[in-house]
């Protein structure tokens, strides 16, 4: 259980220190959102479906039950949500980084030689690489 609040605070300090270098939010960066806010609603999702197997069964009340059902189905449901935002934001980012790829390599010049080709290149390469890998790679949390 001591583990639960370091998990949460790496994901969120990920979140915080990715986002802080930009106004805008690339498709990366909402998938890193996403990837970050689903951490946070499957630890939540933990923590609160410990509380109900913690309940005592000789002296929890009813309302005890329903209300720490209650937070497990209401994290289920976030955890639902922001794992369907998680897997729009990676299809995101990497159709975005091909199509960038795309763009670039039509806008070379026809005579410009493979090297150079490959040298402007190399960013939206990079980019592309990097959104498969990350879509491909699946949560860490």
């Amino acid at each position: 259980m001591k583990r639960l609040p370091v998990i949460v605070a790496f994901c969120a300090t990920a979140v915080f220190g990715l986002t802080a270098c930009s106004d805008s939010s690339s498709p990366s960066e909402e998938a890193t959102k996403a990837a970050s806010a689903l951490c946070t609603d499957l630890s939540e999702l933990k923590g609160d479906t410990a509380k109900l197997r913690a309940l005592n069964p000789s002296s929890a009340t009813k309302d005890q039950v329903k209300d720490a059902h209650q937070a497990v189905q209401d994290d289920w449901n976030s955890v639902k949500e922001n794992a369907g935002q998680l897997r729009e934001a990676e299809r995101s980012a990497v159709q975005s980084a091909a199509e960038d790829l795309k763009k670039s390599y039509e806008a070379l010049p026809g005579d410009t030689t493979g090297q150079d080709a490959l040298a402007k290149l190399q960013p939206q390469i990079s980019k592309l690489d990097e959104a498969t890998t990350a879509a491909a790679t699946g949560l860490k949390c």
